[in-house]
């Protein structure tokens, strides 16, 4: 029973600790290379792209501005960089075991990118909202799509 609690709450401290910043997970279980260099790709895709200045401007509703200086061809890689490094660390904790796992986070990537790259013209609701609300919107869509195809693919590979 211990040993089960023990292995979960590593799951999670792995997933929020990543959550957090893209790499600090890997460096909690000592995979500093790996750790370091997902740091380091964070905080230039992060700069380059400007994101922490969009995130500032639309969280104070400046939407037509954090559009302004959005960086999309930098910040295009950061839903790929973030969600893969979730994932890596949830994987080596021992997380991620059951077929086609990674589904749903592979999913939330392309979605989140997808939402991203129509954030500057896609309104909801006759508002526009932006390079950092648009993609959040796009997530759980990508999530539920990816457990679709992930609960898909188990079943046909059950069949006989």
């Amino acid at each position: 029973m211990q040993k089960n609690i023990n292995t979960k709450s590593k799951k999670l401290e792995m997933l929020l600790w990543s959550i957090a910043l893209p790499g600090f997970g890997h460096l909690i279980i000592g995979k500093y290379v790996k750790g370091i260099s997902l740091i380091f790709l964070e905080v230039l895709i992060n700069v380059l792209g400007n994101f922490n200045y969009i995130i500032l401007l639309s969280f104070n509703g400046k939407i037509q501005e954090a559009i302004a200086h959005t960086d999309y061809q930098w910040l295009m890689f950061y839903p790929c960089l973030y969600f893969f490094a979730i994932w890596d660390a949830y994987k080596e904790v021992g997380g991620g075991e059951k077929p086609f796992a990674y589904l749903p986070l592979a999913f939330a990537a392309y979605f989140v990118t997808v939402g991203l790259i129509f954030s500057s013209r896609l309104s909801v609701f006759g508002y526009l909202i932006g390079p950092v609300w648009l993609p959040m919107l796009f997530l759980p869509i990508g999530l539920c799509i990816g457990a679709v195809i992930r609960w898909i693919l188990l079943k046909v590979s059950l069949e006989p």
